[in-house]
């Protein structure tokens, strides 16, 4: 079952096409990678799925039932955290976490019982200061948590690590990944590693719409060139092993840095055969041979350039 389904979704402002026939969907109990530089109109398809913007062409459906503007009837599935949370600063966490389960109509037993089951789920536990005196980090982890507390069938991050430093984005990452049993995640972010880290499907969105979708695995088959790592022990080594003629016409493969070597091919396995018959030839002993998977970073400067 997809819980977030978009169909040839388009919006502009004025002249400019932000999203141009868009269309993915998101399964159930995925932590989904919705990739796109910055401007790519990441927030402004994030609105049109809550219902705050309206879409000039397409269609948005969230657990099968259709997102229309103005109204907030399918948000009853949604948990969303924007990029810059906002909270009342005089209030603790709890106190915030009860506001909100009032405003959404959590019985008050409900909201203790949750919102002390997430506090500590997101590492607030027994944080008894005024959210004024919170960390930008802090103020993410209680982003989810209130997010959370009426248990969404999708939580919907939109850029939620862009701001933090490393400690705050691993912490917000690990979270995350420990509630993707129980929540699909949509996050959306223009930090390819994080979406490495722990994301099992990606989009990568340019020029409005999906250029890329699938599986990590399916992208990096499919649209990734395998990479060959090659160290030398000297530059004597390096020198003659480009001296050799049936090296020559892979010599604009080549990337090379001091006594490195990186060999971007499509034909890796008939390339490896011609290296190491070169190398039993001469004797050469390279110290590091490394076959390299496509990174993330590589595939999406493949797709938008």
């Amino acid at each position: 079952m997809n819980v977030l389904t978009i169909q040839n979704l388009s919006k502009s402002f004025g002249k400019q096409k932000i999203i141009n026939d868009l269309s993915m969907s998101v399964a159930e109990g995925s932590i989904f990678g919705f990739i796109g530089q910055n401007g790519a109109g990441k927030t402004t398809t994030m609105k049109m799925v809550l219902g705050l913007l309206q879409s000039d062409h397409g269609e948005i459906r969230v657990c099968n039932e259709l997102v229309c503007f103005g109204e907030t009837k399918t948000n009853r599935y949604i948990g969303y955290l924007p990029d810059v949370p906002e909270f009342y600063n005089y209030m603790t966490p709890l106190q915030y976490l009860r506001l909100c389960g009032e405003i959404a109509g959590v019985s008050k037993g409900e909201v203790e019982r949750r919102g002390r089951e997430l506090l500590s789920l997101v590492g607030l536990e027994g944080a008894a200061k005024k959210i004024g005196g919170f960390s930008r980090g802090m103020k993410q982890r209680l982003g989810i948590a209130q997010a959370l507390l009426t248990q969404p069938k999708l939580l919907i991050c939109d850029e939620p690590t862009s701001a933090l430093d490393p400690v705050g984005r691993k912490e917000i990452l690990d979270i995350l990944r420990r509630i993707s049993g129980t929540t699909t995640v949509l996050f959306s972010t223009h930090i390819l590693s994080d979406v490495e880290h722990i994301c099992d499907h990606v989009a990568f969105l340019n020029e409005g719409k999906t250029a890329v979708c699938g599986t990590l695995a399916e992208i990096k088959a499919l649209h990734g060139h395998d990479r060959l790592f090659l160290e030398f022990a000297s530059d004597k080594d390096l020198q003659l092993f480009k001296k050799q003629k049936s090296i020559a016409p892979l010599m604009s493969l080549f990337q090379e840095n001091h006594r490195e070597l990186i060999l971007r091919s499509s034909n890796m396995e008939s390339i490896q055969k011609s290296l190491f018959g070169v190398f039993a030839e001469t004797g050469i002993c390279p110290i590091k041979i490394e076959l390299m998977e496509p990174s993330l970073e590589s595939l999406f400067l493949e797709v938008v350039k």
